[in-house]
Parts: C-alpha cells; sequence; structure tokens
C-alpha cells in the first residue's frame, strides 16, 4: 500500500522536514503516527496525498512512484485515498448533505449513486437525521463526523487523518477514533497523525514515531529492511 523508502523532503530555505524515512503500511493495516509539533508528521501525510513531492527517495503508494506522477494523474490517484483534516474544512455555505456528496459530484456520479452514498456515509458516523442541517448548527465533534464521511463518501481503500481529534475532548476523541478503528476492520488502510498518546496506548495499534524528521519508533517495518 504505502513504502517509503530513504524519503527526504527539503523546503524552499533549506529547512528538511524529513530525512530518511523508511516505513511500510501494508493493505489493511492501521496505524498511528506521532511525534512532536514540527517532527515531520504533517509533511509525511501530504506526500502520500500528493500535495507534497519528496526531494530525494522513493514514496510509493500501490506500487505508483508518487515523486513522478503528473498533475493530470493526480486526481484519479487521490480517489484511491481520503483525507481527514483537523479544522473539518467544511463548506459552511452548504448543508451536510451537500459537503459529504462534493467529491461525488466531481467525479461525475449519477445523482441516485451520490444520494445513497452519501446517505450510507452520513449514516456511518451517525449524522444521516441532519442530512439538511448547516454546519454551522453542529458541534465540533459533530463537524469531524462530517469530514469523516466526506472522506470515506468514494470509497477509498486509505485513510489519512492529520490531528483529527485536536480540537475536541477526551469523550469525543474516543468517539472519533473508534470510527476509524471501525473502517479498517472492513479492511480499509488507515493512517492517523496525533499528538494524543494516551489514547493511542489504549487503543493497542502500531505507533509510528517522528522527531525531527526521522523515525525512531516503528512497529509496521523495520528500518533495517531498506538499508
Amino acid at each position: 500500500m504505502i513504502e517509503f523508502k530513504n524519503v527526504s523532503k527539503r523546503y524552499e530555505g533549506g529547512f528538511e522536514a524529513l530525512h530518511n524515512v523508511n516505513m511500510q503500511l501494508g493493505e489493511g493495516e492501521m496505524a498511528f503516527l506521532t511525534g512532536h509539533s514540527g517532527a515531520g508528521k504533517s509533511t509525511l501525510l501530504k506526500i502520500i496525498s500528493l500535495i507534497e513531492k519528496p526531494t530525494r527517495g522513493q514514496a510509493l503508494l500501490n506500487r505508483i512512484n508518487l515523486k513522478t506522477v503528473s498533475k493530470h494523474r493526480v486526481p484519479y490517484i487521490r480517489r484511491n485515498i481520503g483525507i481527514i483534516f483537523q479544522n473539518h474544512q467544511l463548506l459552511f455555505d452548504r448543508s451536510i448533505f451537500d459537503n459529504v456528496s462534493l467529491p461525488l459530484i466531481i467525479q461525475g456520479f449519477r445523482y441516485q449513486e451520490i444520494a445513497k452514498r452519501t446517505r450510507a456515509a452520513l449514516d456511518k458516523v451517525g449524522l444521516l437525521h441532519k442530512e439538511k442541517v448547516m454546519p454551522i448548527t453542529l458541534s465540533g465533534g459533530e463537524q469531524q463526523r462530517v469530514g469523516i464521511a466526506r472522506a470515506v463518501v468514494h470509497k477509498p481503500m486509505l485513510l489519512l487523518a492529520d490531528e483529527p481529534t485536536g480540537n475536541l475532548d477526551p469523550v469525543l476523541s474516543r468517539e472519533i477514533m473508534q470510527i476509524f478503528i471501525d473502517f479498517h476492520q472492513v479492511g480499509v488502510s488507515v493512517l492517523v497523525a496525533s499528538h494524543d498518546l494516551s489514547l493511542i496506548d489504549e487503543l493497542k495499534k502500531p505507533v509510528l514515531t517522528l522527531n525531527a524528521g526521522q523515525i525512531t519508533h516503528n512497529d509496521l517495518q523495520p528500518i533495517a529492511a531498506y538499508e
């Protein structure tokens, strides 16, 4: 599914966000990505989701070299990825239904299929009864659930989440993490970046730890395998 082979990312100005990162997330696996603020977690997720490209090394998604993907192919590869952000990035002038259905509209699905998939996604996150309301009327936890529904409505093989519980209380954080576990249990690969070490410890899933752009702990794939 995901393979990083000696991946480094250097931004303009010389800052190296990632340095010789080696990791592998297999199909259907779930893992947490941890590390201090600025450790490189968001950069790693951005490379997987084709928002950034590595400076050196190979970043592979389903054996596709992400560094060499042309711009016109990016949207097609992203159809296999669901992305959840900490700040939801919802459209507040549109209903919950319209927010969740947007990826399907962009991909050109027929309305009947859009309606079916959108309502199924909202049902999975417990918000089917609020499909007609506006995002501003929802709590922070509910808004995050809408973001998750939008990320999974096109049935991706891979879910990426960047600090999805950063603004939520412990109870809501557990509820959101349980949704990710539920998707993992039906075969979706899941990688979640989080600072919530106590919650991660409770969930007993593999952990990748970044420190200053380098992986210092890896439960998934020994770093030595690529050396």
